[in-house]
């Protein structure tokens, strides 16, 4: 190893699955020894830990797009490092990479695991951690979800839920960029004043305020054309009510069911969809993972050139992200939420 690499990982396993909200009870934080490397081997240090919705599904044992974390498994989590030292080929100590790194300090990949690690571009104007958010996987999935699934045509109107969080927020400035009237919905004034006055929505609904389905109509006038749905429950319900002929749902997420064990706030009367033929599609990011590369550097060019704003809600220390999680859930984060792991 190096001589800045540690000897020990700290790391979060889980050991019990989650009722309702994340506990750090549900795992063990403990210290492991750091393995040599063998052949094709490459280890990571990790600097950012992105945290997602996703991470409480992985949680549970219900069935999934991935199999379920395991209890005694380290906690599966997206992540940016940097190559702190290789015995593979395709990587360099200092490179700096994404991926499944888990909640942990530092990811041991073998010569299966190395070919799943990204290593991410340098791109002048934009700093490290967007690659774990506008320009990651976060972005992705807005890029996908949106422009492959939603098929914009310039003049509809798009609705997006969970509009400040980390997704929302670039799926409406990436409508902007492709001339759709944009309308977000989000939790308190001060988040919908920064969609409308900073990332340029046409209009944003405080869901906390009691005649907000009245203000979605109003500022849906000509109904809606793309429901990009992060939410699920009553919002889902309500922008449902507004959905055009022939319109289309991007069903990205339904993060106000993932605390319950009663799945009722994810259904919907589907004569509407029927009647109106509407598309109800649901996708996971890595669906569109050979467009990755192309679709990245999309991302950062209009981040480099402003067209494309970004935040970051960054909570310092490994040892905090079973409690920062649940920001998600509480509306605590602004755009992206990572934890700092290490300095870069």
């Amino acid at each position: 190893m190096t001589s800045t690499t540690k000897t020990k990982n700290r790391q979060f396993r889980l050991k019990t699955r989650p009722v309702e909200r994340v506990s750090p009870d549900n795992f063990d934080f403990r210290e492991e020894d750091i393995p040599e490397l063998g052949g094709n081997e490459v280890l990571v240090r990790v600097v950012y830990l992105s945290l997602d919705p996703t991470n409480r599904i992985w949680m549970s044992d219900v069935d999934q797009y991935m199999p379920p974390v395991q209890i005694g498994e380290v906690m599966r989590g997206l992540g940016i490092g940097k190559v702190e030292k290789s015995n593979n080929p395709n990587f360099k100590e200092g490179d700096y990479v994404s991926g499944l790194l888990g909640w942990q300090d530092y990811y041991h990949a073998d010569e299966a695991e190395s070919k799943s690690l990204a290593k991410l571009p340098n791109v002048a104007g934009v700093p490290l951690q967007v690659f774990g958010g506008a320009a990651g996987m976060t972005g992705l999935t807005a890029y996908f979800g949106l422009l492959e699934l939603g098929s914009p045509k310039e003049g509809e109107t798009l609705v997006v839920s969970a509009a400040a969080g980390a997704v929302g927020s670039i799926v409406g400035q990436l409508g902007k960029i492709h001339g759709l009237r944009v309308v977000g919905i989000a939790g308190g004034e001060e988040k919908c004043n920064w969609l409308t006055k900073e990332l340029g929505f046409d209009a944003a609904i405080d869901y906390k305020n009691s005649n907000w389905k009245k203000q979605l109509e109003a500022a849906t006038p000509n109904g809606v054309d793309i429901n990009f749905e992060n939410v699920g429950g009553e919002i889902m319900e309500a922008v449902y009510d507004r959905m055009n002929l022939f319109s289309r749902m991007v069903l990205c997420g339904l993060i106000s069911g993932y605390n319950e064990t009663d799945d009722s706030k994810t259904r919907l009367p589907l004569a509407k969809a029927l009647m109106k033929r509407i598309r109800i599609q649901g996708f996971i990011v890595m669906d569109f993972a050979e467009k990755n590369v192309e679709a990245i550097t999309k991302l950062a060019g209009w981040i480099a050139q402003g067209k494309i704003k970004h935040r970051e809600t960054i909570v310092d220390g490994l040892e905090n992200a079973p409690t920062a999680l649940n920001k998600l859930f509480d509306g605590g984060n602004v755009g992206k939420l990572l934890i700092k792991v290490s300095e870069p």
